[in-house]
């Protein structure tokens, strides 16, 4: 979009309200917290130290209401540690002359590398810049600085202590994550009675496994309900698919998909029933026709051989999740296994000085000149850097109001740094002209002052949802009575402040516009990725049917978690891109029209192992002729695919057409009849399922080739002109064309 319409709709963005508030028991208990720290300080120390303990205490506080499922009191602590090493070599450096700048650089530098590990991560270190800005402007000898650098760290351990002592919402973020998992499955059994292909949105799924990342004292102390539901949840998403798609299962018409329907209705009733228990904690309460399901496992009326092994499927792993949550049960295994697991069957999150190790592979990782990371690292200390010393030149007073505006407004992406920023100058403007009438009006003492600031801290916490602008003034007016215990003239020091808001914001904006890191530049390589890991993805489960007993479904849970990320980088990246007034000039050799039938193609490449991973064989089932080396031919195929879409250049897919022919012959020729167990499919069943699976691939690469086409049309694949509806390969007919033409028919979920 041209450059007045983006940055019309980011400003819009940034001074947009919600009329969300955070609980107002949370917003009480960090105001409570900074007021322990400031009013014992201001008493025992003064202004000055007041002021710091003060500024530990409600960073550590803003910490805690970071979306982070990690257990509060160790984000308030982490805060408090890294403010009150920030606080100690700001005030070491701020003594020798010419030194606090190039410190200050380093810092910013660092803190724009915490982005490395998580949102989270990077927005407590750029507070800590901000804290190092504004604590040193206190003249205090070196002895000194070390106590100043105590008392906010003391700041993030009230704040911790404070947590622990009146918990509130115990366990709120983990339950409302594993909710919305099961509320988005039964939006999706919903969804696919209207259309059997409908995309499943796996972010409830990735945030519920984020969720599920404990430590080892949340392990020992989590709620037994929570245990063991996310891996059935996982479960429940392959094979709610593959009993609705009819490429996979019942046809698209008559009786049969009718009790299809009538299924997946059931389903959708119990999971939320399942969502709501889970929110609230109270006893499960199951509809009837939810009761019917989970009680006939064992009896669905007869479907065609996958479609009845979905169903049952489907039928198991809700009467399962029924039991779970209604005794509190937990065999000590998810049903997908973790990579990596601690007593319990929880996914390990290590401890907070068990990240360090962790956080310096995250940042060497992304020292490397084309990573997103350090370029916005190396923006924001330029962007710090230049505002400190702009504003120290001209001579300005308190000229670290500036860079201060600067760290807390940029952002890696354009959309966020632009909000953000018309947020913060006009949150900053009311919150300093609010605060500089009241302090006017009513000439407030320490104390009074004191108290008005811890008011507004909660106003801050309280509204930490509501809207980054309204959120910003309450800060800006916190400060202002913070700072307004060291004296001055009002008035006067208000028009400073604006005008080093409006200096800092302008610096931040211009260096962004002129040292940018847009995500369009990226797309092409994330749908690259995306090809890469979709391919995988796909093979992984075809090396499971090729030889059961040697692969396990581990392999295929890494290969679908690499997948889903892959897709999550990429959604981001086009979500951000949007946002961008560059896209159609950085993206020549990707427009928008060919992206989205490129995502379209691959979705239905992950969706195809989808499809398949309902049905993965039992160790002791009989290998699947030419599976593996199918999937040899599609892993080499999307990886060389991957290469040509990240330098603009068209993909070929002619080699794996004549492989996935071939293994068609080979399947066909291996048919023979057997008896299955009762709730998997029989041999030749498999056999007609991976029939079809290979033609359903053939159509997505051909969809592929003909998106990243450079001329105006390209040559259909005859391949993928025979492909349709998933029917079974004894037949020898090929149904009508599956859907194609947009992506929310053929995502994977």
């Amino acid at each position: 979009m041209p450059w007045i319409d983006a940055l019309r709709d980011t400003a819009r963005t940034g001074l947009h309200l919600d009329r969300t508030l955070t609980n107002p028991k949370r917003a009480a208990r960090g105001a409570l917290a900074v007021a322990l720290v400031l009013f014992p300080t201001l008493a025992l120390g003064g202004p000055r130290l007041a002021t710091s303990a003060a500024m530990g205490a409600f960073i550590a506080g803003t910490a805690t209401f970071q979306r982070s499922f990690r257990p509060r009191p160790s984000l308030a602590v982490a805060a408090g540690i890294g403010l009150g090493i920030s606080t100690f070599t700001g005030y070491l450096s701020v003594s020798v002359p010419g030194l606090f700048p190039v410190v200050l650089a380093a810092w910013a530098l660092l803190a724009g590398l915490a982005w490395s590990v998580g949102p989270t991560g990077g927005v407590v270190a750029a507070t800590t810049v901000s804290v190092m800005l504004v604590v040193v402007q206190l003249p205090v000898s070196v002895p000194t600085a070390l106590g100043h650098a105590l008392l906010c760290a003391l700041g993030g351990v009230v704040q911790a202590a404070v947590i622990t002592l009146w918990p509130i919402d115990s366990w709120r973020a983990q339950r409302d994550a594993l909710a919305d998992a099961y509320r988005s499955l039964a939006d999706y059994a919903r969804q696919l009675r209207e259309d059997p292909t409908t995309p499943v949105d796996p972010a409830a799924l990735i945030t519920a496994r984020s969720a599920s990342e404990l430590t080892p004292w949340q392990d020992r102390h989590r709620p037994p309900e929570l245990r063991g539901l996310r891996g059935l949840a996982e479960s429940m998403r392959p094979a709610l698919t593959a009993l609705a798609d009819p490429r996979g299962g019942a046809p698209e018409s008559g009786a049969e998909r009718a009790r299809v329907c009538e299924l997946l209705a059931a389903a959708a009733e119990t999971l939320d029933a399942l969502a709501l228990a889970i929110r609230t904690g109270e006893p499960l309460d199951l509809p009837r026709a939810a009761t019917a399901l989970v009680s006939q496992q064992h009896g669905v009326p007869p479907l065609p051989g996958p479609a009845r092994a979905a169903a049952r499927q489907v039928a198991a792993l809700l009467g399962r999740a029924v039991d779970t949550l209604d005794h509190g049960a937990h065999d000590g295994h998810d049903t997908v296994a973790a990579p990596t697991s601690v007593a319990g069957g929880a996914l390990l999150r290590p401890s907070l000085f068990g990240m360090v190790p962790l956080v310096l592979r995250a940042v060497r990782r992304q020292l490397d000149p084309g990573s997103p990371v350090l370029r916005h690292a190396v923006r924001l200390a330029t962007v710090v850097t230049v505002a400190h010393l702009v504003a120290e030149l001209a001579g300005l007073h308190r000229a670290y109001w500036a860079p201060l505006t600067a760290a807390m407004v940029i952002r890696p992406d354009f959309g966020q740094t632009f909000s953000r920023g018309v947020a913060r100058l006009a949150g900053t403007a009311v919150g300093v002209a609010v605060s500089t009438v009241l302090v006017e009006l009513l000439h407030p003492g320490p104390w009074w002052s004191a108290a008005l600031a811890v008011l507004c801290i909660g106003g801050a916490y309280l509204t930490n949802r509501t809207g980054y602008a309204l959120m910003t003034a309450c800060v800006s007016a916190y400060v202002v009575l913070l700072l307004g215990l060291q004296g001055g003239r009002p008035l006067t020091i208000a028009g400073e402040r604006i005008g080093l808001t409006l200096l800092g914001g302008a610096v931040a904006l211009l260096i962004f516009a002129f040292f940018p890191s847009w995500a369009s530049a990226r797309l092409a390589d994330r749908l690259a990725d995306w090809i890469t890991a979709s391919g995988r993805y796909c093979a992984t489960v075809l090396t499971v049917f090729g030889d059961p007993p040697a692969h396990s479904r581990q392999e295929v849970r890494a290969a679908l978690l690499d997948a889903r990320a892959a897709r999550a980088e990429l959604v981001q990246a086009v979500e951000r891109a949007e946002a961008e007034p560059v896209r159609d000039v950085l993206c020549h050799a990707l427009p928008a029209n060919q992206l989205e039938k490129a995502r379209a193609a691959v979705g239905l490449v992950a969706r195809t192992g989808l499809l398949l991973e309902a049905h993965l064989p039992a160790p002791d089932a009989r290998p699947v002729p030419g599976a593996e080396r199918f999937a040899a031919a599609l892993v080499d195929a999307t990886a060389v695919a991957a290469t040509a879409v990240a330098a603009g250049h068209p993909v070929d897919f002619s080699r794996l057409r004549e492989a996935q022919r071939a293994w068609e012959e080979e399947l066909r020729a291996a048919a023979t009849p057997d008896t299955g167990a009762p709730d998997h499919l029989d041999h030749h069943d498999r056999l007609d399922l991976l029939c079809a699976a290979s033609r359903l691939l053939a159509q997505a690469v051909g969809d592929l080739e003909r998106a990243m086409h450079r001329g105006k049309t390209a040559p259909r694949p005859r391949a993928a002109a025979a492909t349709g509806a998933l029917e079974p390969a004894r037949a020898g007919a090929a149904g009508g064309e599956a859907p194609s033409g947009g992506e929310s028919r053929t995502h994977p979920g």
